[in-house]
């Protein structure tokens, strides 16, 4: 009898976020896959959890995937964590879930935490459409990615690390223009929460002024 692989998002920010059926999961999981097992490991301790760790992240996944659809084909339940958030959203997780389903493994996942969604909405654009790009090509094909966006009508939504952050609204400005409408959160859910809101010029000007701290969602308003 085949077993389950459960996708179980994860805090990412306040450990409050967490669900109850979340914490039930984890605890009657044969083990937990973890993308980094020692923030795995602290999470499962706040919780008073103890569960076996399985490291998959995206320097390993490719070789540990097929031990992963072994242990559900005998009936494991292993349950599906990352660092933040939910599993395959810009992060490890997409491999595991593609071999469970081909193997005619039961994938479930439930509902949670992910950074986008509170940033689209606290952003003021509009988030009736959306396009999600996640983290933009770091070298080949990211002019051509931005350049494909510039007459996207739907809101635009990315992912950026803190010292790269000058770098995105440059380019941002540069093909879009400067004066297209953004937001740039950081520290969704936690003690330091910030939505820097205005013109893709006007948050240049700021973040030059107030060097970026933490992970990055930035809201691109739509080609008007």
């Amino acid at each position: 009898m085949n077993g389950r692989l459960i996708v179980v998002p994860t805090p990412i920010g306040n450990l409050e976020d967490i669900t109850f059926r979340a914490q039930r999961i984890l605890a009657e999981s044969d083990a937990v896959v973890a993308e980094d097992t020692r923030v795995s490991g602290r999470l499962l301790q706040h919780l008073g959890i103890a569960r076996p760790l399985v490291s998959f992240h995206t320097v390993n996944e490719h070789r540990v995937v097929e031990q992963l659809i072994a242990r559900l084909a005998r009936g494991e339940r292993l349950a599906l964590v990352s660092d933040a958030g939910t599993p395959g959203i810009s992060d490890p997780g997409f491999l595991l879930v593609r071999a469970a389903l081909r193997a005619g493994i039961e994938v479930e996942c439930l509902p949670g935490p992910t950074a986008f969604v509170p940033a689209l909405v606290c952003s003021g654009l509009p988030c009736d459409r959306f396009v999600f790009e996640g983290f933009l090509p770091q070298k080949k094909g990211r002019r051509t990615r931005l350049e494909a966006l510039r007459d996207e009508p739907r809101t635009i939504v990315l992912y950026e690390s803190p010292h790269r952050l000058q770098r995105l609204l440059d380019e941002l400005a540069g093909v879009m223009g400067a004066d297209r409408p953004a937001c740039a959160s950081r520290e969704i859910s936690k003690l330091h929460e910030e939505h820097v809101r205005g013109s893709i010029a006007e948050l240049r000007t700021h973040f030059a002024a107030h060097a970026p701290r933490g992970e990055f969602v930035v809201c691109v308003g739509g080609a008007p």
